[in-house]
């Protein structure tokens, strides 16, 4: 790859890819940093809904491919490799990729979030026995089988319905007092004959040998526990910010980056979009939206040379 750029995109998302898009369509020389996989957590998500144009649905990992190649189409350049650290130097940024420096202009930073662990003993040893974070993966292997989905929000929910249309049983557990995200999701999931909500609900152990057998529940009002025979259980209980390699560079926010309303961070030249960033919606549509914005804000501060006022939000 070349050595100098005006926008280095670091992230293969839905952010990162429609913010190569944008720079590339704005003119900008364009470098996007994938890593080994394009699109994050969209490859599991067997039906994005909610994101324009896509009436009936769309599938993650066909979004993603169709992104990047409007991307490519525009211009952007990728490099099947991760950002590892950044400096400034002169009035850019040197960027150590693992195929080497390049040297930007602007960076965005839409290095997008995995999945949160439950931390409880069974997990790790589990984990591809059962333990899964992917329905639409795994659900064909669980034909007449018992399914747990471990959340309450807009992922847990999706992966509940993935499942029941392969398994003969799936229990949704919630650690709050109901589900929670979108009514569309939430009025599917309650009609759905083949799913169980159980709230109040916390997983102390993910039992069995060599697969998942079960889960040991407590009950959080009584302190009663339980045991459950499942025979898999998909974890979505929230997002973890990809955003080590950002220590001693901001101050982060619960290990999110904070933004203004252009999603400009503290440094000059450098925005961050998509669920890495502090308040994300968490969305496909947000994610696109912030990858657009973000390069925006860089491509004005390429031309005007003027970044954001000393009194906006770090």
């Amino acid at each position: 790859m070349d050595q100098d750029y005006d926008i280095v995109v670091a992230g293969g998302g839905l952010a990162g890819l429609t913010a190569g898009l944008t720079a590339a369509r704005l003119g900008r020389k364009t470098l996007v940093l994938t890593g080994d996989v394009i699109g994050g957590q969209l490859l599991s998500i067997e039906k994005i809904e909610g994101y324009p144009g896509f009436p009936d649905g769309v599938p993650g990992y066909d979004l993603a491919p169709m992104t990047q190649e409007e991307a490519a189409l525009a211009g952007a350049e990728f490099a099947a490799t991760e950002l590892k650290s950044f400096a400034r130097d002169g009035e850019g940024w040197r960027i150590g990729t693992g195929e080497g420096d390049v040297v930007a202009r602007g960076l965005v930073l839409a290095t997008g979030a995995s999945l949160k662990e439950l931390g409880v003993p069974g997990e790790a040893r589990l984990r591809g026995q059962g333990v899964s974070h992917c329905a639409s993966c795994d659900a064909p292997l669980l034909r007449g089988k018992t399914a747990a989905v471990i959340g309450g929000g807009d992922s847990a929910m999706q992966e509940a319905l993935t499942l029941s249309q392969h398994v003969s049983r799936v229990v949704l557990l919630t650690h709050g007092a109901g589900l929670t995200g979108q009514t569309n999701y939430r009025e599917r999931v309650t009609q759905d004959a083949k799913i169980e909500v159980r709230a109040s609900i916390e997983v102390e152990d993910i039992l069995g040998d060599a697969k998942v057998t079960g889960l040991r529940l407590r009950d959080v009002g009584s302190g009663a526990q339980s045991d459950l025979n499942v025979d898999a259980v998909f974890v979505y209980i929230g997002l973890a910010p990809n955003t080590g390699f950002l220590d001693g560079h901001l101050n982060l926010n619960a290990g999110a980056i904070p933004t203004d309303a252009f999603m400009r961070t503290a440094l000059p030249g450098i925005c961050a979009a998509g669920t890495a960033r502090a308040d994300s919606a968490c969305r496909a549509a947000g994610s696109a939206g912030d990858g657009a914005t973000a390069v925006i804000a860089i491509d004005r501060y390429l031309t005007d040379g003027v970044w954001r006022d000393e009194n906006a939000r770090r």
